[in-house]
């Protein structure tokens, strides 16, 4: 038996195994119950969550023998035979592959036949938003006015790319993603049925990698199986697929705290040297970072933060702000979009490992422009406080204390100018630094528009190639088209020359057996003991002509000519049986001059009919 992947062994069979889309399922079995069964639907959300399997089951519960009902049992022959995809009522289509006008009046033809086993014939089309344009215009009547025996599931992942028109025409249902809890049951369940020993550890990882697509998850989990065999640790996973644990992050992180950057740089390396890219890292970076983030916002759920809180030391959390967690965020995000540039990523990335070093010292420009205000105000107050001193001294102070206090006024005015100026300063290179970066981005965007421009114009050129290569083919089966007509035009022609030929050699044939006056007799005596009236009538024929392919017997009497029109085929088998002629045959009454009667001629003719009626017969004038 063939090797069944986990997604296709797992695919839910019914509405009650169809996990995460818990609305979906009630509603649509609410509808299946009232009786409210629509003409269309348009199933939308992102990949591997469902869409096609609930398009089957639906398609199942309405055909069931015992339905239409919300619980299909599956062992009715048009229950199995739509779960192996071999009903003739259920029609699935891609949408990507099957996407042009012609397709879509393909299903308008079939459309019109009924279905020959179920009670629906039910068309799902995947992927729908690849139809063309021209294709969905041609699918908006069908889809609004459809037979009563017809349904149309769609099923995208992009609602936007599909046209109002049809939306409209639609009952849409949108899939959600699954969490992450939901992905782990499965993934569990499915460990138990191979006899697999999974760490839970193992798989939150690969529920965390699937991002909420169920097939994803089912998809990872037969690769890590394939490695594992029958024990699956993230070890494992780990070491086989280059990736980075929490733990070696965590550990960086607190070699970055204590300042010890060789350490730092050591196990960046370690990393590196295990296979795992410099993008990757990045990514876990700001993964990490991201996660952080939410932990000081005060969010602790595993399925939004990726991770078990619990894996992330308290002194990692409790040394960075809030601030300083959104700076180092914003750098590796940089980082990754500019990575694309760099002559050297590695670099680029040792670098930005190293600006971390400072990270818990640095303050954001929010902060700074805060602490300026402050020193600003603090300026102002001391400013009033010493003249308000000045006004309230008694006269009795001298020139040298009012000297004294001048000068120490001075120079504390002085100072603070200083100060002001050095804060300016700074906050001037800040502004510099900012506007440079600033100045970087608009670069790297300007070269990205430059290469997505190009990257258009290669399309617009392979396209062009794409659009005159299938002109030639149709150039070339234009040509083919017209040969074979030409063809046929010839081999028609030679079966006319053919049955020309035919005839014209009948033609010969029967005028090589025509019958003459002189094989009269013969025909006589073969008729004469079965036949006798034909064969007395015959021996009156006097000529035998042939006009126009006619065979014509002539007689004189109109008796004779009677009786041999009565017995037409009698006569004309007689006369294919001795000569073989099988034309027409004609008889006629030939016009004679009366001549005197021997009065003791006999007639043959009476003298025959005399015998047959063993009598004497009158002869009337």
């Amino acid at each position: 038996m063939a090797y069944e992947v986990t997604s296709t062994r797992k695919r839910p069979q019914d509405f009650d195994s169809l996990v995460g889309q818990e609305f979906v399922v009630s509603t649509i079995k609410n509808s299946i119950e009232a009786n409210r069964i629509a003409h269309a639907y348009l199933f939308c959300g992102p990949r591997g969550v469902g869409k096609t399997s609930s398009a089957r089951l639906l398609a199942k519960a309405l055909n069931c023998e015992h339905g239409p009902t919300p619980t299909p049992c599956g062992k009715c022959d048009l229950c199995l035979e739509i779960t192996k995809g071999n009903c003739n009522d259920v029609i699935e289509i891609d949408g990507a592959s099957n996407n042009s006008v012609d397709d879509i009046r393909n299903i308008k033809e079939e459309v019109r036949f009924h279905p020959q086993k179920g009670r629906y014939k039910i068309y799902i089309i995947d992927e729908v938003h690849m139809l063309s344009k021209s294709a969905f215009n041609a699918l908006l009547k069908t889809i609004e006015e459809p037979p009563s025996y017809t349904i149309f599931i769609f099923a995208t992942t992009e609602t936007q790319k599909v046209p109002a028109t049809i939306r409209s025409r639609c009952q849409q249902f949108h899939f959600q993603l699954i969490n992450i809890e939901t992905i782990s049951k499965c993934l569990k369940s499915a460990a138990e049925d191979l006899n697999i020993k999974a760490d839970d550890d193992a798989i939150f990882w690969i529920a965390k990698e699937a991002t909420g697509s169920m097939r994803d998850a089912y998809t990872l989990f037969d690769q890590v199986v394939a490695f594992s065999k029958d024990n699956i640790t993230l070890d494992k996973i780990k070491d086989k697929l280059g990736l980075i644990g929490i733990d070696q992050i965590n550990a960086i992180f607190t070699q970055i705290i204590s300042k010890d950057m060789n350490k730092v740089l050591t196990s960046l390396n370690s990393m590196l040297q295990t296979g795992t890219s410099v993008e990757q890292c990045i990514k876990d970076f700001a993964s990490y970072f991201r996660t952080l983030l939410l932990i000081k916002q005060g969010i602790t759920d595993p399925n939004i933060l990726g991770i078990q809180n619990k894996d992330i030391p308290e002194l990692i959390i409790n040394t960075y702000t809030s601030q300083q967690l959104e700076a180092g965020l914003e750098l590796f995000i940089n980082l990754y979009r500019d990575i694309k540039y760099s002559i050297n990523p590695r670099f680029e990335l040792e670098l930005a490992i190293n600006k971390l070093q400072s990270l818990n010292q640095l303050a954001s420009p929010t902060i700074l422009m805060e602490k300026i205000a402050n020193l600003k105000q603090e300026i102002v107050n001391e400013k009033e406080d010493l003249e308000l001193k000045t006004i309230q001294a008694k006269p009795s102070i001298n020139t040298i204390e009012l000297q004294k206090q001048a000068e120490l006024q001075k120079q504390a005015e002085l100072q603070k100018q200083a100060e002001l100026q050095k804060q300016a300063e700074l906050q001037k290179q800040a502004e510099l630094q900012k506007q440079a970066e600033l100045q970087k981005q608009a670069e790297l965007q300007k070269q990205a528009e430059l290469q997505k421009q190009a990257e258009l114009q290669k399309q617009a050129e392979l396209q062009k190639q794409a659009e005159l290569q299938k002109q030639a083919e149709l150039q070339k089966q234009a040509e083919l088209q017209k040969q074979a007509e030409l063809q046929k035009a010839k081999i028609i022609a030679e079966q006319q020359k053919t049955e020309e030929t035919a005839a014209l050699r009948q033609q010969r044939s029967s005028q090589n057996n025509l019958f003459t006056i002189d094989k009269l007799p013969m025909i006589i005596d073969l008729m004469k003991n079965k036949y006798l009236n034909v064969s007395a009538a015959c021996q009156k024929i006097s000529k035998v002509e042939q006009i126009d392919n006619v065979l014509v017997l002539y007689t004189p009497v109109n008796f004779s000519l009677t009786i041999m029109k009565e017995n037409e085929r009698i006569i004309r088998a007689a006369i294919n049986r001795i000569c073989g002629y099988t034309g027409p045959i004609k008889f006629e009454l030939e016009q004679v001059k009366p001549k005197a009667q021997n009065a003791n001629f006999n007639d043959p003719f009476v003298e025959e009919t005399r015998k047959m009626f063993r009598g004497k017969i009158e002869e009337v004038d």
